[in-house]
């Protein structure tokens, strides 16, 4: 392997492993410290961290327990194995940094999740309304290997409608609690590495893409 490659190999894993350590410490973090539901303000109403956890897919989709969390936690593993097999074949090849960069984020993304589905049920009691959770408690974490959920805390509510007489909007943007909310999704760090990943490979690398 030249210097050149090597040095794109080594950026990569760099990227995927500040990602990851900044993802995971600010998790662990939430999840010793909040409750489910509680939230404190970082940019006034704009930007909140709102302790949540998924026990799907990104952004709260495709929950699910039993059989579906463990083939979602698979899933996942497989992918990131992929992933990672990509960038060790890329790196022998004349491929732009660009390229490894964007797999990379989503590679990172992917993985600091896995790591909540595979060990977090085993490293933590459970998460409730009123308790913060323990890590490593004596009696036993709050779910099997592969059956932990991910930990959401990122809400960005930019816009926050009331429904109310003077509202200009339809009734069928507002949701169950009558308020339209733009950005409602919860999600993390990694959540958000998978999703810049994605969008700048298709913006910027859409070129080599297209070539595959």
């Amino acid at each position: 392997m030249t210097k050149t490659k090597r040095k794109g190999l080594v950026g990569s894993f760099i990227i995927i492993f500040v990602i990851l350590l900044l993802d995971q410490v600010l998790k662990i973090w939430v999840k010793l410290h909040f409750t489910i539901g509680q939230e404190i303000p970082v940019l006034g109403n704009w930007f909140k961290l709102l302790f949540i956890e998924n026990p799907g897919m990104a952004f709260g989709w495709m929950g699910g327990g039993g059989a579906m969390k463990a083939f979602l936690s698979i899933f996942r593993i497989v992918a990131v194995v992929a992933l990672l097999f990509i960038l060790f074949r890329l790196s022998k090849k004349h491929t732009s940094f660009g390229v490894m960069a964007g797999i990379a984020l989503i590679t990172a993304g992917a993985l600091g999740n896995i790591i909540d589905c595979v060990f977090y049920g085993q490293m933590f009691s459970a998460s409730d309304y009123h308790h913060v959770a323990a890590l490593f408690p004596e009696g036993g974490g709050y779910a099997g290997w592969l059956h932990g959920k991910v930990v959401d805390m990122l809400y960005f509510p930019v816009i926050d409608i009331a429904r109310d007489s003077n509202s200009w909007l339809p009734d069928f943007f507002f949701g169950q609690d009558g308020h339209f909310i733009f950005f409602r999704p919860i999600f993390n760090l990694a959540d958000a590495a998978i999703t810049i990943g994605v969008f700048y490979m298709v913006i910027f690398q859409w070129k080599w893409l297209k070539g595959r």
